[in-house]
């Protein structure tokens, strides 16, 4: 069965279809609450699905920028500590790094803001509206355009090997895993 009716706040139905729809007035997305009765309530939803999007891209960059930043203290801890850390007899001396109770604490914070942000956006997918699926695209868009511009730092006096490639996309969607 394509649309179920469920009566939400007002007393009218919600329209909600498990296919392709362009639905803007009694549309309900994830709560009989989120009923849309007007089209300036579906104009703030497609705004807030823009949003919630570029959320989940700010989210994870702001993730590689804390790793980023983590990374660099410790650099500047070994680089203040150099004696102990040097190599004793042949080959390379070989540092490993964990992260601080609280410095893990913040990694797991925000993966967890972008998986759930990230869940919700699938979870509204899921009502297959045109609008909505149009929005997060855009949101997706205007998120990488505003929150992952791309900056490299080369050396040019340096001679080109293979492990210093520039990566293209690492991880293009955070859902599902």
């Amino acid at each position: 069965m394509d649309m179920h009716s469920h009566v939400g706040p007002e007393g009218a139905g919600c329209k909600i279809s498990m296919l392709w729809n362009w639905y803007t007035i009694d549309a309900c997305f994830l709560t009989p609450d989120w009923h849309i009765t007007n089209n300036g309530m579906f104009a703030a939803t497609c705004v807030g699905v823009i949003l919630l999007v570029m959320l989940v891209e700010l989210f994870r960059r702001l993730g590689k920028e804390y790793d980023a930043f983590v990374l660099r203290q410790f650099r500047r801890e070994a680089d203040a500590d150099g004696g102990s850390f040097a190599p004793r007899g042949r080959g390379r001396a070989v540092v490993t790094f964990r992260a601080t109770f609280l410095q893990q604490l913040a990694r797991s914070v925000l993966h967890a803001l972008t998986f759930g942000a990230a869940y919700m956006i699938m979870l509204l997918a899921m009502y297959f509206n045109g609008y909505v699926i149009i929005c997060i695209f855009v949101g997706a868009g205007l998120g990488k355009f505003f929150c992952d511009w791309l900056e490299v730092k080369m050396d040019v006096g340096a001679t080109h090997r293979e492990d210093d490639a520039v990566k293209g996309i690492e991880e293009p969607s955070v859902c599902c895993g």
